[in-house]
């Protein structure tokens, strides 16, 4: 092993297990005893989870206040809510939900005390401002097995259309404080959400392993997160009460906490790149942009190092992966690469992941989806590809 210098991000103070929400009030309260209470739509207020926490809350003497953030956030949603509570003289902020939840909340968390509008620090889009805090304290409880958001530095926000984009807004600042991860809150995730979070976070494992900036901090953590992928993926899709099952959900939850973490260390690649055009300029749910085009994506990458960087260690890190998935472990490196490449394809299929063009993504689109693409994603791709070879990704999965 090569070790060459590098430098970890923030991380919060992780809180991981079974339970785990019951100990929430009592994270809090050293906080204040004003709390901000960002949730989804519904589920989880509908959830029998959601009563003991209020009591929990009060018992505690905590004052929450609570908004609710539908589908994924945008500019105009994370403004709205500073405006709101601006004057509420809030503590804390709790993010409870998905990866869409826990953005917004860590927006919300990062702009409250100066009140100004999340376009003024937006990247690319935004005024330009520099952001240097304060934000308040932000504690991440996700409902889901994904994103990895809760032990991210940014916030995704989107603007959906013809001039859509998918931004961050990103600081140290906004890590949260608190990761409470509690495998027993995806008991009631559908197998389509699971799946396709699921495929979101083995993405960013392996994006992350085979990174341009990857390092062996971030590679130990991907590894063990890619294991974790390899045993309970498919038992949790299955669901049930049983211990199986439960352990599927905590691999899962596992995953896609050290997910988060590899990306903010060391970044993502071209999926994650192509992701942000998918889901800006079309309906594309993020975890079904990146679980539908990974096999291909994956493909073109391998052929493009085989053939312009036959020395990159992420040839063999692809092989290493290929091996875990398909229990082989004396396979030889060309072998396992094009096993990966077939049981991510089986994997696509397995989930009935849909084709891009169920959004209504045609061969007309792909200029645009491409020139959307050159991303900071993109930038720590293994590999540079071409505009063709980048649209050759999405022409497979047309």
């Amino acid at each position: 092993m090569h070790f060459e210098s590098f430098v970890t991000g923030t991380l919060p103070h992780i809180h991981f297990g079974a339970g785990r929400m019951a100990g929430l009030p009592a994270i809090l309260r050293p906080y204040g005893s004003r709390a901000l209470l960002v949730t989804g739509r519904s589920s989880f207020r509908q959830s029998a989870r959601w009563q003991p926490l209020i009591v929990g809350l009060e018992a505690a003497g905590i004052t929450w206040f609570e908004t609710r953030i539908e589908g994924e956030p945008s500019p105009s949603m994370v403004d709205l809510a500073v405006a709101r509570f601006s004057a509420e003289r809030i503590d804390a902020v709790v993010g409870i939900g998905g990866g869409s939840v826990l953005d917004a909340a860590k927006a919300i968390a990062g702009l409250l005390p100066s009140g100004n509008s999340v376009l003024d620090h937006l990247e690319d889009v935004g005024k330009g401002l520099p952001y240097d805090g304060p934000a308040l304290p932000f504690i991440a409880v996700p409902t889901t097995a994904g994103t990895g958001s809760e032990a991210t530095r940014n916030a995704v926000l989107s603007e959906r259309g013809a001039d859509g984009y998918k931004k961050s807004f990103r600081h140290d600042a906004l890590v949260a404080r608190v990761a409470l991860i509690d495998p027993e809150l995806l008991h009631d995730c559908p197998p389509a959400l699971i799946a396709a979070q699921g495929m979101d976070a083995f993405t960013q494992l392996l994006e992350s392993f085979v990174s341009l900036r990857a390092n062996p901090f971030a590679d130990a953590l991907a590894w063990s997160g890619l294991q974790a992928v390899k045993q309970g993926f498919f038992a949790a899709i299955d669901g049930g009460d049983g211990p199986v099952a439960g352990q599927g959900r905590a691999a899962m939850a596992y995953a896609a906490l050290l997910s988060g973490i590899t990306l903010a260390q060391v970044g993502l690649g071209s999926v994650h790149g192509l992701a942000q055009p998918l889901g800006s300029l079309f309906p594309v749910p993020h975890g079904v942009a990146c679980g539908t085009t990974l096999a291909e994506a994956t493909a073109v990458n391998i052929a493009a190092l085989a053939e312009r960087s036959p020395e990159s260690p992420a040839l063999e890190k692809y092989a290493a992966v290929g091996r875990l998935l398909l229990d082989q472990p004396g396979l030889d490196a060309e072998a396992a690469r094009a096993g990966l490449i077939e049981e991510l394809r089986r994997w696509t299929d397995r989930l009935q992941l849909p084709r891009l063009g169920a959004y209504g993504i045609t061969e007309a689109d792909l200029p645009a989806i491409v020139a959307g693409s050159r991303n900071n994603s993109m930038r720590s791709n293994p590999v540079e590809l071409s505009d063709d070879e980048v649209a050759e990704i999405v022409r497979r999965r047309l």
